[in-house]
């Protein structure tokens, strides 16, 4: 049943043999100010068990559209059709609803420092849970062994009872993910997950994700700065300029003109040493 502990790994759903959209974003717009939008008329869709790596400079409205899609920041206009619910529209109680099947992992990680990593990732299934039953963390027997299991999946058995104010960036990020993970989502959203982390510390959170979309079939849309990552990893990238969406495709269609498109000139060196790979 859909919300039960320990039942991450269903299958994609499909219509006729093909992966149907889990996620639709229909002319999304969001203001901050009457004269600038943050985000400008975006429509794309996601589908069930895809990887989407979604890119652009500081500034271009990539944390805001994640934010919106779970409705953390109010949208100005538009929808998101999120497993045929509508999230902007959706009430109190179908948005918590909703909540608990999109997974968020935050780039300054959102922890409860003071607390353990076990406690930490079986926040997750507070969404599930009553007011009551959450402050006195109440949690069954099977949502504690699936929450061992995920802990198990991320490498972090050794760090169970430690507190997360005494872990590395990398691990603390890997908790994060164990947080979103026990919510059994069908989405993980990811804001820029590996912006604090050093380059081998971002492989291994990087390669969890991918591992995560792949083997357990959780749809993962992730905000990254940067293009040689997003071209390793995603399925389909999304290039977001000033608000709208400047390309949407598959990784190997990126080239050279399109990433200064999107970055502007500043990116010329990355930019160059892409356009060698795919020239190569």
């Amino acid at each position: 049943m859909p919300g039960e502990a320990g039942h991450f790994n269903a299958s994609p759903y499909t219509r006729k043999g093909k992966p149907m959209n889990l996620l639709e974003i229909r002319n999304l717009t969001k203001y901050y100010n009457k004269s600038t939008p943050a985000l400008n008329d975006i429509s794309f869709n996601v589908q069930e068990g895809e990887f989407v790596a979604v890119i652009g400079p500081s500034g271009a409205g990539k944390s805001t559209l994640l934010r919106c899609v779970n409705r953390m920041i109010e949208a100005t206009g538009g929808e998101v059709i999120f497993a045929g619910s509508d999230v902007l529209k959706a009430n109190k109680h179908e948005l918590r609803r909703i909540r608990t099947r999109i997974g968020m992992v935050f780039q300054h990680y959102n922890l409860v420092d003071r607390l353990t990593v076990i406690e930490n990732i079986l926040h997750g299934r507070l969404g599930y849970k009553s007011t009551l039953s959450g402050v006195l963390g109440r949690y069954s027997e099977e949502e504690k062994r699936q929450a061992f299991q995920i802990i198990d999946i991320l490498g972090l058995t050794d760090h169970i009872y430690q507190r997360c104010d005494q872990l590395s960036g990398g691990q603390k990020q890997r908790v994060g993910i164990g947080r979103a993970l026990v919510q059994n989502p069908r989405l993980i959203l990811c804001d820029e997950p590996i912006a604090s982390l050093d380059p081998h510390a971002a492989r291994i959170i990087m390669d969890h994700l991918r591992n995560i979309c792949d083997q357990m079939k959780i749809t993962v849309v992730v905000n990254l700065h940067q293009v040689q990552t997003a071209v390793k990893y995603a399925d389909r990238i999304i290039g977001i300029k000033e608000g709208r969406v400047a390309f949407n495709s598959l990784p190997e269609g990126l080239f050279v003109d399109q990433i200064c498109d999107i970055y502007g000139t500043e990116i010329r060196e990355l930019s160059l040493a892409l356009g060698e790979r795919n020239a190569s």
